[in-house]
């Protein structure tokens, strides 16, 4: 039986110096995007580029600092809400919670198409904030799509422990025991906002999957009422450290990670009480600063989709966008060069650093992307030429 593995992906597993060419293009545009960042800082540096495939010259400075500023983040009254000094939301692509600064961006899967908030670990005092974005409480739309676009996220990943190395990564923000409620409280210049209460409804392991899977409630609580509880699914990863990426043995774990996410996501048993619940609607995403592990995650699912690894969004064909979503806007670096233009997995990283800075942090975590999808299709395969197919989208 042929092997279905992309011709693409297959030169790069046989020869590995295609994908450190791959990476140290795309570590090069980063370095581009980090020195435009800056300039919105208030920092004076050179944009010249040192690779003459990054055609900044073309580009007047203030363009690209417009296009990568930051400045919302660097904003004295909002750095509080930063969990770290050097991760700032790109200001274009920012979400907002009830108009508040947000430290978490929208991200649209280059060729799968889904939609994502990928956000920092929220810290304790942006609690209120974080569960306002998946409660409903506000109103969300993504970039570039109409006004009757909304969306609500029904589901939450945690991609790291609260405590790695000794080191505090995340702070628990809902209850670790069944039945038990918090009341999260706005901040105190926000009297118009209401409390919130957030509840652990059950809480489960699953082996295979290396994860905890969480139902959480959250009502509004105006003058020491509940209103109706919005029900939200949790899931959390245990087994990728901090600045690297999970054990050999632990991948086959993350491939049922990623497929039960999709599927936990796309569940609209429990929504009785809501009309026309979305089928794709975005999943909150996060690790510790939310750019590593998190564009690691989003490009794997992303490139899954694509070939027919994963469930493919109801609203549209991967790879094209649908009537609700607008193409995602060219970068201002200008296309990957010719000898990587193939490469899915450099453009799906390069389209995700575009939206948020950072993402998929660490060559590693690059790595891990190629080596995890190709898995897939070799377990696919396999499966193929025993007759065990059971569909993409089952863990």
């Amino acid at each position: 039986m042929l092997s279905s593995v992309p011709q693409w992906l297959e030169k790069a597993h046989r020869d590995p110096s295609d994908i450190n060419h791959a990476l140290s293009i795309l570590a090069e545009r980063e370095r581009a995007r980090s020195r435009a960042r800056s300039s919105t800082r208030g920092v004076q540096i050179s944009l010249k580029p040192r690779l003459p495939h990054v055609p900044l010259l073309s580009y007047p400075k203030s363009q690209l600092a417009d296009h990568y500023s930051v400045s919302q983040g660097c904003r004295p009254e909002n750095q509080w809400s930063n969990r770290y000094m050097d991760i700032e939301p790109y200001d274009r692509t920012c979400a907002k919670a009830n108009s508040r600064y947000f430290n978490g961006n929208w991200v649209r899967e280059l060729f799968g198409g889904s939609w994502w908030i990928a956000t920092q670990a929220p810290l304790p005092g942006t609690a209120h904030e974080f569960f306002s974005m998946v409660s409903g409480l506000d109103t969300l739309r993504p970039p570039g799509e109409p006004a009757k676009a909304y969306k609500r996220v029904r589901t939450i990943v945690q991609l790291t422990r609260e405590v790695e190395d000794g080191r505090r990564k995340a702070d628990a923000y809902f209850p670790s025991r069944a039945s038990d409620s918090l009341v999260v409280t706005p901040p105190d210049a926000r009297h118009d906002l209401a409390q919130l209460r957030v509840t652990l409804v059950k809480s489960e392991a699953i082996a295979v999957a290396h994860c905890t899977s969480s139902t959480i409630s959250i009502s509004t609580v105006s003058k020491g009422i509940a209103q109706a509880p919005v029900v939200v699914h949790h899931l959390l990863f245990h087994a990728w450290p901090d600045h690297g990426v999970p054990n050999p043995e632990d991948r086959a774990g993350l491939l049922h990670f990623i497929r039960l996410t999709d599927r936990v996501n796309r569940d609209i048993s429990s929504l009785t009480n809501e009309p026309n619940p979305d089928r794709d609607p975005p999943i909150m995403v996060h690790c510790s600063a939310g750019v590593g592990r998190t564009g690691a995650f989003i490009a794997l699912t992303s490139l899954l989709r694509v070939n027919g690894l994963l469930a493919q969004p109801s609203s549209s064909h991967p790879g094209s966008p649908s009537s609700l979503t607008a193409p995602l806007p060219p970068s201002p670096l200008g296309t990957l060069p010719d000898d990587i233009r193939d490469d899915k997995v450099a453009q799906e990283i390069d389209s995700l650093r575009e939206q948020r800075p950072g993402m998929v942090q660490r060559p590693e975590q690059a790595l891990l992307v190629y080596e995890v999808l190709y898995t897939a299709f070799l377990s696919r395969d396999q499966l193929k030429a025993t007759g065990k197919t059971n569909g993409s989208s089952r863990a």
